[in-house]
């Protein structure tokens, strides 16, 4: 297991040639020290963990590592599944190339939204026509708390307990290095 930056691993989930809506994720407070887990998951691309902190309101840090290559029959029902109507909902977004891009980004959500304002629809469907307008990479189901774990999240801890440990510890290094400690730096 490699670890890297954490926006690597996101850089590899938004590269990753799967169906952009087949992404799920589980994310709360970490168990003990600063910051947050986050575990996106797919089953073409695997599981990626992350464990990022605040340095400060305008600077995320954090690691993170590929833990798994698939999700198997262990790991499926510890992600959120659309299917089972289970948790919120997130993306990973890139940035329009150009303003050309920009625009048609634009145009293509309002025509989007006008479509699903005249025709009866679900909240889901109206989400992924969303995330197609903006050429999401990555979206799905999240089982997330702001300020708590959500059990799921504890289970994925377990499971990779020897990464989580390693992320941990690297986590930890990099918040001593910032001097941040439970404060704003």
């Amino acid at each position: 297991m490699r670890v890297r930056d954490w926006q690597d691993i996101l850089a590899d989930v938004t590269n990753a040639d799967v169906d952009p809506d087949g992404w799920r994720a589980v994310a709360g407070d970490r168990r003990s020290g600063l910051g947050e887990d986050l575990f996106l998951g797919h089953p073409d691309a695997g599981v990626y963990a992350l464990k990022t902190y605040t340095k400060n309101p305008t600077e995320l840090r954090g690691v993170g590592s590929r833990v798994a290559r698939r999700i198997d029959d262990d790991l499926e029902p510890l992600l959120p599944n659309r299917k089972r109507d289970e948790g919120g909902r997130f993306a990973v977004q890139s940035p329009p190339e150009d303003e050309d891009h920009a625009k048609s980004m634009a145009k293509h959500l309002e025509e989007t939204v006008k479509v699903h304002a005249e025709a009866p629809t679900t909240p889901e469907d109206f989400f992924t026509d969303m995330m197609d307008a903006l050429d999401s990479p990555a979206f799905g189901p999240m089982d997330y708390e702001f300020d708590g774990r959500p059990d799921r999240l504890d289970d994925l801890t377990d499971e990779f307990a020897d990464a989580d440990e390693l992320l941990s510890n690297d986590l930890d290094d990099l918040v001593e290095e910032d001097g941040v400690g439970r404060g704003f730096q």
